[in-house]
């Protein structure tokens, strides 16, 4: 090759991946320090990698930490759920219908320029479970199921829920008053959240707080119950990103939005089982969704 045509081919070639340097645009990848979250926040990632993006994986923070974050601009994109953000956030007590809560929080968050997308079809909620044994032998398929069944004074049966549970405002006691049953101080057992899902396999419990999605329910062979009088707000995990991000990245809020569409409970709750129970790597889980996917 002459001189002057090797000159112009590295000019040419400094030029294309210039040009490729300017658009691949640096995304601070936040999660908490759970596993739905880990393996969240992974996916994520290696999606967003798999699309061009430079990204950085910040995760295994605490719930406030995140937050503290996002709004200062150390983070640019978190998955979030839309009951903490309603309450452990912006402190709203009122009890809003599921379908306003979504709706409530991505207008509180609009004057801190952050950005609800479309929310999925995770939600992580509090529910009740019981082994599935116990549940099939009784007949207890919701929690009004669980409250008759509470009613029979001649019974007693011992409900494990942690410590934060049994005595805030928003816990056992307006539970119990909305589904109207009441228990007797010897029934309730209060615990370590982890706790519970193992007392429910070992039968210690007849029925325990636990969360929705958790990997153990199907791990454990546990039986949710349906909160049929929504006493619990939804938990949807939904992607939120810092305005100035998605002004700098027009493809960004489709790109998550169509990442979100493909996940919902039963998903990540084998995804959760996968890394909690068969002790897999999140890395490997979170590629493995995304392949199945066809996102990657």
């Amino acid at each position: 090759m002459k001189p002057r045509y090797f000159a112009y081919a590295l000019a040419l070639a400094a030029g294309l991946f210039a040009g490729v340097s300017a658009q691949a645009q640096q995304i601070v990848v936040g999660g908490k320090n759970f596993t739905e979250q880990l393996l969240l926040s992974d996916l994520t990632a290696q999606y967003l990698r798999a699309k061009g993006y430079e990204v950085d994986l910040k995760n295994g923070l605490g719930t406030t930490l995140m937050r503290s974050a996002l709004e200062s601009g150390q983070l640019d994109m978190v998955w979030e759920y839309t009951g903490t953000a309603l309450i452990v956030y912006h402190h709203v007590e009122e009890k809003l219908p599921p379908e306003q809560i979504y709706a409530k929080v991505k207008e509180l968050d609009a004057p801190k320029n952050l950005v609800w997308l479309n929310e999925s079809a995770l939600n992580n909620t509090y529910a009740f479970a019981m082994p599935e044994k116990t549940a099939e032998e009784y007949g207890i398929h919701t929690l009004s199921d669980l409250a008759a069944r509470y009613k029979d004074e001649d019974k007693a049966h011992l409900m494990g829920v942690d410590y934060e549970f049994a005595s805030r405002p928003d816990g056992l006691g307006p539970m119990q008053a909305l589904y109207d049953f009441s228990m007797k101080r010897s029934e309730i057992k209060q615990m370590d959240p982890g706790l519970v899902y193992t007392a429910l396999k070992n039968d210690q419990l007849f029925v325990g707080l636990t969360y929705a999605s958790d990997g153990r329910i199907k791990g454990f062979n546990l039986k949710l119950l349906e909160d049929d009088k929504n006493f619990f707000p939804p938990y949807k995990a939904t992607p939120v990103v810092r305005k100035e991000i998605l002004d700098k990245n027009p493809k960004l809020a489709e790109q998550l939005n169509a990442l979100a569409a493909k996940i919902d409970t039963e998903k990540m709750t084998e995804m959760n089982k996968r890394v909690d129970i068969d002790q897999e790597p999140v890395s490997k889980v979170a590629e493995d969704f995304l392949k199945q996917q066809g996102l990657m």
